[in-house]
């Protein structure tokens, strides 16, 4: 065999389909633990697969070198991810925040669509055949160990994911091959993760289903690391939504290196204390009857602000000239500085993505082939690069395993 691709996702598939269209005289074998191929792409976007995003950028990446990212993402620009969509009898439409999804609204007409081409390209899929190893040997040649024994490989292609969602078969294997070959692996944690409040925030159990715009801002070592902004929900067990989603990384982050964190959130639209001060001020002077209660929700939605206005201890139905100064300043405080009692994530079960991985400084990212290890090449999540919410993930694993496809293709 030529080109062993360890895991059958999206970057996998993406490297199959390429590798075998430019050059059909290369055998390709797709190894997949699991019974059948293609789990997160089913359940990605509420079963609607958001297969990439109208402007990619590396801006939405976190993780490795921004200027490797926007290599790599060049060399698959999202036009061409369309249009190769398109060809495969799947074309998309866009919503909202730039999301494009099957115009089917369909998870599964992706994935079907992948492996008919996987199919009709001439790769061979291996779904149940689990690597449990991979040796390379003095000929430079690799052995992959598996239940139904060894399979020998001139390249090995590992796109294995990372460990969210593991009940996808995503169990970490990778980053011990990784290692094993000589690679570096960037500790990891969960990304794009739901936020755990604690016990004694009750914000979230009055609020559980209400979802508004939130402004959160990572505080690290004291000072203000990062302010992101979106459509937050409140939930059952604490804050979800792609701002809170989208947070995660990094609190999580600030967490493996020790460093003093938290999270504060502005529910007035990024405005500061003064310019929310300011303005209620020249609403009393000519409103003077306008209740606390109305001021707030110029703001935040009616649920939200009648929660605050309990925490402040403030009746809604006060005229807001008659608040005292301080009471004033209190829920003002309130409304652009809530401090959310983060406690942990809902991990990597529910995660959609991981941060940390293959140091992507050892990848060439013209190949997307091994610095360290020469024949390997890694692809997708594997990596240390993970994005935002919204379909960059995904494009991310199309971009590597087209660049990937296209050079063990072109190999001698």
């Amino acid at each position: 065999m030529e080109i062993a691709i360890v895991g059958a996702g999206a970057a996998g598939l993406m490297t199959a389909i390429t590798a075998r269209r430019t050059n059909r005289s290369r055998s390709v074998v797709l190894l997949e633990g699991a019974a059948r191929p293609g789990a997160k792409i089913l359940v990605s976007g509420g079963s609607r697969c958001n297969v990439t995003n109208l402007i990619v950028s590396e801006r939405d990446f976190w993780g490795g070198r921004a200027a490797i990212v926007r290599r790599v993402l060049a060399a698959l620009p999202v036009p061409q991810t369309i249009a190769f969509f398109r060809e495969l009898g799947v074309p998309l439409h866009q919503e909202a925040d730039g999301k494009l999804f099957p115009d089917s609204n369909r998870s599964r007409d992706v994935l079907d669509a992948l492996l008919r081409e996987v199919r009709r390209a001439g790769a061979e899929l291996r779904a149940g055949t689990r690597v449990i190893d991979i040796d390379c040997t003095s000929s430079g040649r690799f052995v992959l160990s598996t239940a139904g024994g060894p399979i020998e490989s001139r390249f090995v292609v590992l796109a294995t994911g990372g460990q969210s969602l593991p009940k996808s078969g995503s169990d970490g294997a990778g980053y011990r091959f990784a290692a094993k070959l000589g690679h570096t692996i960037v500790p990891t944690t969960p990304a794009l993760a739901a936020l755990l409040l604690g016990p004694d925030d009750f914000l979230h159990r009055r609020l559980m289903g209400v979802t508004h715009d939130a402004e959160l801002t990572l505080w690290i070592d004291g000072r203000a690391g990062l302010r992101l902004r979106g459509a937050m929900l409140w939930t059952h067990f604490g804050v979800s939504g792609p701002v809170a989603m989208n947070l995660s990384r990094h609190w999580l982050r600030a967490r493996l290196e020790n460093r003093p964190v938290k999270v504060t959130a502005n529910f007035a639209g990024g405005r500061s204390f003064d310019a929310v001060e300011a303005a209620w001020l020249e609403l009393s002077t000519g409103r003077p009857r306008l209740s606390a209660q109305h001021a707030v929700s110029t703001l935040v939605p009616a649920a939200l602000g009648e929660a605050l206005l309990a925490v402040v201890g403030v009746d809604g139905g006060t005229v807001l000239a008659q608040l005292s100064r301080e009471k004033r300043r209190q829920l003002i405080h309130a409304l652009v500085e809530w401090p959310l009692d983060l406690v942990g994530t809902r991990g990597y079960t529910s995660a959609e993505a991981t941060a940390g991985g293959v140091a992507l400084e050892e990848v060439d990212p013209a190949t997307m082939q091994s610095r360290v290890c020469p024949g390997l090449f890694l692809v997708g999540e594997v990596l240390d690069v993970d994005g935002r919410i919204g379909g960059f993930n995904f494009q991310w694993a199309w971009a590597t395993g087209s660049i990937a496809g296209h050079a063990l293709g072109g190999l001698q």
